[in-house]
């Protein structure tokens, strides 16, 4: 198992598409719920223990060896909002790009046949774990992060937040990454109608309202 793909799969800068996308944020600022970083501690705390949970778990389950395919039929089944099952498969499309040119594997290379348009997120970075050689705990761990690191990169752009604040948020939010990793990879070795299905009713029903938006600095 190689940490140094950890590394890599977790980087911001891995060419995966998630900087243009701010997890909700966006719409959490404009309606005055994110003003400064104890509410974006909040912010990042539900959507880690709801969305994230999920996410972790899709993930965790697809490193572990789960079908892919039915995973992505569980994702969608847990996506209720149609904007973000949209935007679940073009990170998915994005990340499949990045992830078969990294790490090429014939799990990879069969998903993108059988989802031409983007299978789920989640699932594409566990399989992609998986071609790198990392476990479904690494897997997990990968999400987590990305849950709350997504929205805190993008208050420091909406607010001009400090980002050392910024960052001090997502180091006290670690044990609860940890935890949530952990719940995720307990999850993945049952069955897949077994996995976590929690979700955020705010943020459905703000993605919505989002991607009607005629102007938006994120696409989500």
């Amino acid at each position: 198992m190689s940490r140094a793909a950890l590394l890599v799969l977790a980087d911001g800068r891995f060419p995966a598409g998630g900087h243009a996308h701010s997890g909700g944020a966006e719409p959490a600022v404009k309606e005055g719920r994110i003003r400064n970083a104890e509410d974006l501690a909040e912010f990042c705390r539900g959507r880690l223990h709801t969305t994230g949970l999920t996410a972790a778990a899709l993930a965790a389950a697809a490193a572990h060896g789960h079908d892919p395919l039915a995973l992505d039929e569980a994702a969608d089944a847990r996506t209720p909002s149609p904007a973000l099952r949209t935007v679940a498969r073009k990170l998915g499309r994005q990340l499949m790009r990045a992830a078969r040119a990294t790490w090429p594997s014939p799990e990879l290379a069969a998903l993108a046949r059988a989802r031409p348009r983007g299978a789920h997120q989640p699932v594409v970075l566990g399989l992609t774990a998986r071609a790198a050689g990392l476990g479904p705990e690494d897997a997990a761990h990968c999400v987590a992060y990305e849950t709350v690191s997504g929205p805190a990169t993008a208050v420091v752009r909406l607010l001009s937040l400090d980002p050392f604040e910024a960052t001090a948020v997502l180091a006290r939010l670690a044990p609860e990454l940890d935890r949530i990793a952990e719940q995720a990879t307990a999850a993945a070795h049952g069955t897949i109608d077994a996995l976590p299905a929690a979700c955020a009713p705010l943020l459905d029903i703000t993605a919505e309202a989002h991607a009607a938006w005629p102007v938006r600095l994120f696409a989500s």
